[in-house]
């Protein structure tokens, strides 16, 4: 994307996906991640952060304008784990975000799903797109269409090799103490916390009011979950 190959991205989708891999419900995990108590949320809290902060982090974090969103828990499940564990959270969250400069974002969360598989978190702009997970690169050339894999297992060990620094971005932690090291620069992790999370609030906020709802209204009804100490 730095070097433009995509040109500027107007469409992103961030993509989870587990067919049956509801916490508790399901078979692991605690009683605790299924209910709003505790997590505040479901699918959505559980995978879908994580996936919402890598696509605005590739897109530069861009400013959240307004979110519609859905939630559903419908699936059926073991009769006895739903009454133990009170399951009140969703098992899928939807949501489709404006942002600045005319970009979009849908997202597509699901701890249970009747597919097979859902393609992983997508990027496309006027000149390319790039799938993450399969990792591809798709380009037009006149009417031929160019599909290109990239083997990132090989490039592991030169970029290691070859590169200062390569490590700095192997986990958080190394991260961190390289950016304490002035090694690298530390990247934007809390401004693209606060903005994964108005997103998320947003599909909870629009789905409860049936309707659209604006950055501003979020942050003006958001309230924290967070325990008192």
């Amino acid at each position: 994307m730095g070097q433009g190959l995509l040109g500027k991205p107007y469409h992103a989708w961030s993509v989870g996906f587990r067919r049956r891999g509801r916490p508790w419900v399901d078979g692991y995990g605690s009683i605790h991640f299924v209910q709003k108590e505790w997590a505040a949320g479901g699918a959505l809290f559980d995978m879908g952060v994580y996936h919402i902060a890598q696509i605005l982090y590739l897109l530069d974090n861009p400013q959240v304008l307004r979110i519609c969103g859905k939630t559903y828990q419908a699936i059926g499940m073991d009769a006895t784990r739903r009454d133990n564990s009170g399951y009140d959270v969703e098992e899928l969250g939807l949501g489709f975000v404006r942002l600045q400069d005319g970009l979009s974002l849908d997202i597509i969360e699901p701890w249970a799903i009747h597919l097979d598989k859902l393609d992983g978190s997508c990027i496309v702009g006027p000149k390319g797109g790039i799938r993450l997970d399969p990792f591809g690169f798709f380009q037009g050339c006149d009417d031929l269409d160019l599909d290109m894999s990239t083997n990132l297992d090989a490039f592991d060990q030169p970029l290691h090799d070859l590169r200062a620094n390569a490590s700095a971005y192997d986990s958080p932690q190394q991260h961190w103490v390289a950016a304490l090291q002035g090694r690298v620069l530390l990247l934007l992790t809390a401004e693209l916390a606060l903005n994964t999370m108005l997103i998320s609030e947003g599909i909870y906020l629009s789905d409860r009011l049936g309707r659209e709802v604006t950055s501003e209204e979020v942050q003006a009804l958001s309230q924290s979950t967070a325990f008192a100490l």
